[in-house]
């Protein structure tokens, strides 16, 4: 069925067309993607998760949702050229706006972003969350959980994210995946850290990440190895396991990402992270966020533009992987 048809079938309701009004006017949404009040029935959801109450240096993540569906507003969403469709014709995808997260209690918060997530997958959709800090992973993992059961977890990021506490605190944004494998949300031996580097706080880090079952493809190696071969041992890794796919924008190098937390110099370029992503292609993507996202550090929108063409590349690969129910 080609693409015509099949949104002539399902009536999916697509964004305004840039060449109808103009790219900065209209809907406020991801990409001026209709909301989820105009469209009830949905197979993508993009979510903001506008919380930064885990984080442990710089603050402002809170403002990512507002600033990545701004700068959103500079892609054109008709077509994707590298990944070969039109993901906005061949699946309905919507703006669900942003969870009314406590920002005071950090507890509540992960509550009820895991209460919004676990309403949104209700219908069979898949869910694509920008952040906020990268403690929002925990409770989007555990709605995840949920619908698939353990997931294997491919993390683009500088930081592990695998401390056990920070200041006597077990959730923080950089302990979202230790507190994941122990609840169990996670399939062991089959997730990986991709980008890893700087210096940490001792070497047990490394340790305890590798008793937790993950492999770890720092950001040294991918010079060593290649794109192509990242991207081939990420997929032999994961094989067909449902995947949750977590993208922390200080991967990218503070040249390409400096509106973000904890940045790292060394990172990957924004070439080589979107060649990592769009390899791959035909994975089973249940569910991914894109976070870390703090607009008052950016500069020109570098950062928030990245993140949005993340998020797009993203809902681009869900759409052109339809999960078999």
């Amino acid at each position: 069925m080609n693409e015509g048809t099949d949104r002539a079938r399902k009536g999916i309701v697509e964004p305004v067309a840039g060449t109808t009004v103009p790219r900065f006017a209209g809907a406020a949404t991801f990409v001026r993607l209709p909301t989820i009040d105009e469209c009830h029935d949905y197979d993508v959801a993009v979510l903001g998760a506008p919380f930064d109450g885990g984080t442990s240096f710089r603050p402002g993540a809170r403002f990512g949702p507002i600033a990545v569906r701004t700068a959103s507003r500079n892609i054109r969403p008709a077509y994707h050229p590298d990944l070969g469709l039109s993901p906005l014709r061949r699946v309905q995808v919507v703006d669900a706006g942003d969870v009314p997260v406590n920002p005071f209690q950090l507890t509540a918060a992960m509550g009820q972003i895991r209460d919004h997530a676990h309403e949104l997958l209700a219908n069979h959709s898949r869910l694509v969350t920008i952040g906020g800090d990268h403690t929002i992973a925990l409770p989007l993992l555990r709605a995840v959980h949920e619908r698939h059961g353990p997931v294997a977890l491919v993390h683009f990021d500088a930081h592990l994210d695998t401390w056990d506490t920070y200041f006597g605190s077990p959730i923080t944004h950089g302990t979202v995946f230790r507190r994941a494998f122990e609840e169990g949300l996670l399939l062991e031996e089959r997730s990986v850290h991709v980008g890893i580097r700087g210096p940490i706080y001792d070497e047990l880090d490394l340790r305890e990440d590798a008793r937790f079952g993950f492999q770890i493809v720092r950001a040294r190696d991918i010079d060593r190895m290649g794109l192509d071969e990242v991207v081939a041992s990420v997929r032999r890794r994961v094989g067909d396991a449902p995947v949750y796919l977590s993208v922390d924008i200080d991967v990218l190098d503070p040249a390409f990402a400096p509106g973000t937390g904890t940045p790292e110099m060394g990172g990957v370029t924004s070439r080589e992270l979107l060649h990592l992503l769009r390899g791959l292609d035909g994975i089973a993507i249940v569910g991914g966020d894109v976070v870390e996202v703090a607009p008052a550090y950016d500069h020109a929108e570098v950062t928030a533009l990245a993140a949005a063409t993340v998020v797009f590349d993203i809902v681009t690969l869900m759409a052109k992987h339809p999960l078999a129910y």
